[in-house]
């Protein structure tokens, strides 16, 4: 039993981490499409489709301008939330989860009432795309917090770098511990990036079948993570190994 225990808690982290990765992409993927071209995770993103929304004279300008500020203020609030909750001893990550679950939850309800979204701009779309904005912050804020070491939940770009590096560097003739170090880093990058784009096809997928019923997944995927996130917020700096290069 005792075994059984130091595995699950031993595990537990990395789930934790591919669940946020794999709604990460879904969550991005989703409000892109259903949102015209807002990005709800990868917040600096939308100043590419804002120029193309001005350009093309397409709908969603009024989001993808305001969804920088919301994420921004998003990361504050989660981060004086934790010095709030750790001063009355409560637990801080899983809280935070419980926030996204929640926020993620009324967009998906907001998504039932206003959607389908002809225009970008409407009040309904700009209120359920800031919502799904408010809630990525949070899980932002909450990774970059607890899990430093592990790549990043939303944005797959420097962690598709860093696996081109390890392969250069396998290549080149790495051996001994350094070559399994770099392999062992290389294996959870890669995870991570599968996960991710595995949660961008769910949601296209999802969303050509369904349209604005594919918003009822991340609730569902966020509440999975809430109930395996690990409970001892100390470990997830500990049980995970670095990413980072030396």
């Amino acid at each position: 039993m005792a075994v059984s225990a130091s595995f699950a808690a031993a595990i537990r982290p990395n789930i934790t981490m591919l669940l946020l990765a794999l709604n990460g992409g879904y969550v991005d993927t989703m409000s892109f499409l259903a949102l015209h071209g807002l990005f709800a995770a990868h917040v600096t993103g939308n100043f590419v489709t804002l120029g193309a929304s001005l350009v093309l004279g397409t709908t969603g300008v009024a989001a993808k301008l305001i969804a920088l500020p919301v994420f921004c203020i998003g990361v504050v609030v989660a981060r004086l939330l934790r010095y709030h909750l750790e001063q009355r001893g409560r637990p801080v990550l899983r809280s935070l989860l419980l926030i996204q679950l929640l926020l993620l939850s009324i967009a998906a309800v907001f998504a039932a009432k206003f959607g389908p979204f002809p225009n970008g701009d409407g009040i309904g779309a700009v209120v359920t795309g800031m919502t799904l904005v408010a809630a990525m912050a949070i899980q932002n804020a909450a990774h970059r917090v607890h899990f430093p070491t592990s790549p990043p939940s939303t944005v797959m770009t420097g962690t598709t770098t860093e696996i081109m590096l390890d392969l250069a560097d396998l290549l080149h003739g790495e051996s001994g511990e350094a070559r399994k170090t770099t392999k062992a880093r290389m294996w959870r990058l890669c995870q991570t990036v599968l996960v991710f784009a595995g949660g961008c096809a769910s949601a296209a997928v999802l969303y050509v079948i369904g349209g604005d019923l594919s918003f009822r997944a991340p609730p569902v995927i966020a509440l999975l993570t809430l109930v395996i996130a690990p409970r001892d917020v100390e470990q997830t700096t500990s049980v995970l190994p670095s990413t980072n290069r030396p």
